[in-house]
């Protein structure tokens, strides 16, 4: 893609002298006091523009939309119904700071509506979207110690009301789920000083959980997407953000079986990622010293990875979902650990 646009740019200069001399007459540039190669430059630096703007579509464009009511980090974040809904995370950073906050984002309106609370204030949670519902899984029940818990809530829009579950056979925060055909893939995260391999698959159907094959490489703090009825578990770290990782690990829900493939050109954890057509795109994280804006898509078929346009505010413990080929990032902290935002961007990936 990449190459096309440069190739199209060395076209537009290589053919920006003979417009020097036919485009811009003669006589005009008598008049103007413009040399041929005044007229040459001219026309070079507005081919060179238009090939920028160009250059910059192709790596996907992002827009500020309505912030969040209010400002969270390490929330939760899926799409229902048309609408984007935030969940839980931390409000503050003392006693009573966890939050029980359920807000949904409407892309049409650009506004934002208060629904039914958590029954539990939770952070580092997981929410998926099943058949015209909700569900929030795991995550930390306290401000400190954390404490890693095995709940599963179930959210009906219809009603505004959350329901108890089929609690996940393993307590853990800071994992990410996935959703096949269906049924919701749990994988990963941190309970205690354990970091897991844990792949859990929940049933809304049967209200059941099966534990099925671990992933390789343990972690927290990690992305996951489904694409083509396979899932992607990336980056994370292992306990510590100094131990970030780039792995890229692939489940087959047919096989019961893990493959590697490319790792994400950037070693990072905190992060969010969302999936538009055959594509999922990976956004912020954190390391000690800085946090990331980096914006990281990947394509399964090619089993190869470009970088796009940064985000506009570097963050990490945010949330994603994708509607109508747009992908909104929501919330998260702009400095490594504690801090927070109420920050609402939207990324339009390249065509």
């Amino acid at each position: 893609m990449h190459k096309d646009l440069f190739s199209e740019i060395l076209k537009r200069v290589s053919r920006t002298f003979y417009l020097s001399l036919n485009v811009v007459p003669k006589d005009l540039r008598r008049q103007k006091g413009l040399g041929r190669w005044t007229a040459f430059g001219i026309l070079v630096s507005l081919a060179l523009s238009l090939s920028a703007s160009a250059l910059a579509g192709s790596l996907g464009e992002w827009k500020t939309a309505a912030p969040m009511p209010d400002k969270r980090t390490e929330v939760a974040a899926a799409e229902l119904g048309g609408k984007i809904y935030v969940i839980g995370g931390f409000g503050y950073f003392f006693l009573g700071g966890v939050s029980n906050a359920v807000q949904a984002y409407d892309p049409i309106t650009d506004q934002w509506e208060k629904k039914a609370s958590l029954v539990q204030p939770l952070h580092h949670t997981a929410v998926a979207a099943v058949e015209g519902k909700l569900y929030v899984v795991g995550g930390y029940a306290r401000i400190w110690p954390w404490k890693a818990i095995n709940t599963l809530w179930e959210y009906d829009p219809a009603q505004d009301r959350w329901q108890r579950k089929a609690p996940m056979p393993t307590a853990r925060g800071a994992l990410a789920v996935g959703v096949l055909r269906g049924k919701i893939y749990a994988v990963g995260g941190k309970a205690g000083s354990e970091v897991l391999r844990t792949l859990e698959v929940y049933d809304p159907a049967t209200d059941t959980w099966q534990s099925l094959l671990p992933m390789p490489t343990p972690r927290d703090h990690l992305a996951v997407a489904a694409v083509d009825g396979r899932l992607y578990a990336i980056g994370g770290r292992q306990g510590a953000m100094s131990r970030n990782v780039a792995v890229n690990e692939v489940y087959d829900p047919h096989t019961n079986q893990w493959t590697g493939r490319t790792l994400m050109p950037t070693a990072r954890s905190g992060i969010t990622a969302a999936v538009v057509g055959s594509r999922f795109y990976v956004f912020g994280g954190e390391e000690p010293k800085q946090t990331f804006a980096h914006t990281e898509a990947y394509h399964p078929q090619t089993d190869r990875w470009v970088t796009l346009n940064p985000m506009p505010t570097a963050r990490h413990g945010l949330g994603a979902a994708s509607w109508s080929g747009r992908i909104y990032v929501l919330g998260g902290g702009p400095e490594p650990g504690g801090s927070r935002s109420n920050v609402n961007e939207v990324f339009t990936p390249p065509g």
